[in-house]
């Protein structure tokens, strides 16, 4: 029956965050006083994302780090310094709306990236290792990236920050990477599968929760929202063609590609918002919460460009079903 769940919503996964915002929207009223929760239960899912990770694995693809190192490139030197410019060009004047642009782009890879790597036969190694470097140094890379481009015009707590960081993705990552190497990989094999759904699930929860506490600001539809909404949409896919054309630039295997444009586009967008309702006056939440709408979707696009390019799209639909 949990197999089954998770099938399930796996071929649900493009509208999981979509819907998890509208829920977060209707009941924000009941759901805001929740929000607390939104921390522990995205510990939860880095504990069970990194179970399939081992210190051996990292130390295999370290021993390549070219494809890491222009992930790293991507991730944090050219999409943030983008979504600088864009929050920059079309919100001047607008601190807190430019921060949560920057935030948009500086917050590291998702866990859920995984996910799509697996379904489009990508280089599980290299997303493991990538998910998990790029988790270890957000709270150095997070705090400081956010310093540098915004830090004269936002006042933010960077030690907060870090703790926040180090709290939901750091610990329970290193937590699950133990376990599996404690127990040789056979907690990934017990219990990947029963936590597997419980993550897409909590990943909703987190959603929709994130989503009640901005909801006063996406309550009446304005053009500045809805200017905020067409901008992170147009910059979301950025991302994903970045990590493709440096794949193909440089002439890697189609599962090096795969894995390097989910990795480039994916970002752990619910810790990105926790960290905005956490630490940040609310409108730094909104482009946060605008690229939340689309990451999905546009995943979804891309892995199916993927899969007509590379011949992986149908053996995806197949494992996905």
């Amino acid at each position: 029956m949990i197999n089954m769940l998770n099938k399930a919503l796996e071929k649900f996964m493009p509208l999981l965050t979509p819907s998890g915002v509208i829920l977060g929207l209707l009941f924000s009223a009941h759901l805001h006083s929740y929000s607390f929760l939104a921390a522990w239960i995205f510990a939860g899912m880095s504990f069970a994302g990194s179970l399939g990770s081992s210190f051996k694995d990292l130390g295999k693809v370290l021993m390549h780090p070219m494809p890491i190192i222009v992930n790293f490139v991507i991730l944090h030197l050219f999409m943030p310094l983008f979504g600088w410019a864009a929050g920059t060009i079309f919100f001047p004047g607008d601190d807190l709306t430019q921060t949560g642009f920057v935030l948009l782009f500086v917050i590291p890879t998702g866990v859920i990236s995984l996910l799509w790597v697996t379904l489009y036969k990508g280089n599980m190694a290299l997303t493991l290792a990538l998910i998990l470097l790029d988790t270890l140094l957000s709270p150095l890379v997070v705090p400081f990236s956010l310093s540098v481009l915004v830090g004269a015009k936002v006042q933010m707590d960077v030690w907060h920050i870090m703790q926040g960081l180090l709290f939901m993705v750091v610990v329970p990552s290193l937590l699950g990477m133990a376990m599996n190497q404690w127990t040789k990989g056979n907690i990934k094999v017990v219990w990947g599968p029963r936590l597997a759904p419980f993550s897409k699930i909590g990943l909703f929860i987190v959603v929709a929760l994130n989503s009640a506490v901005v909801a006063p600001f996406l309550s009446e539809m304005n053009t500045k929202l809805i200017a905020i909404m067409l901008l992170a949409l147009v910059c979301a896919p950025i991302g994903y063609l970045a990590g493709w054309a440096a794949s193909v630039a440089l002439k890697w295997q189609p599962e090096v590609t795969v894995a390097l444009t989910f990795n480039s586009g994916m970002r752990n967008l619910s810790a990105g918002a926790v960290l905005a309702v956490s630490f940040f006056p609310p409108p730094v939440a909104l482009p946060v919460i605008a690229g939340m709408l689309f990451q999905q979707i546009i995943a979804s696009l891309y892995g199916q460009r993927l899969g007509k390019t590379y011949g992986t799209g149908r053996l995806a639909v197949t494992n996905a079903a």
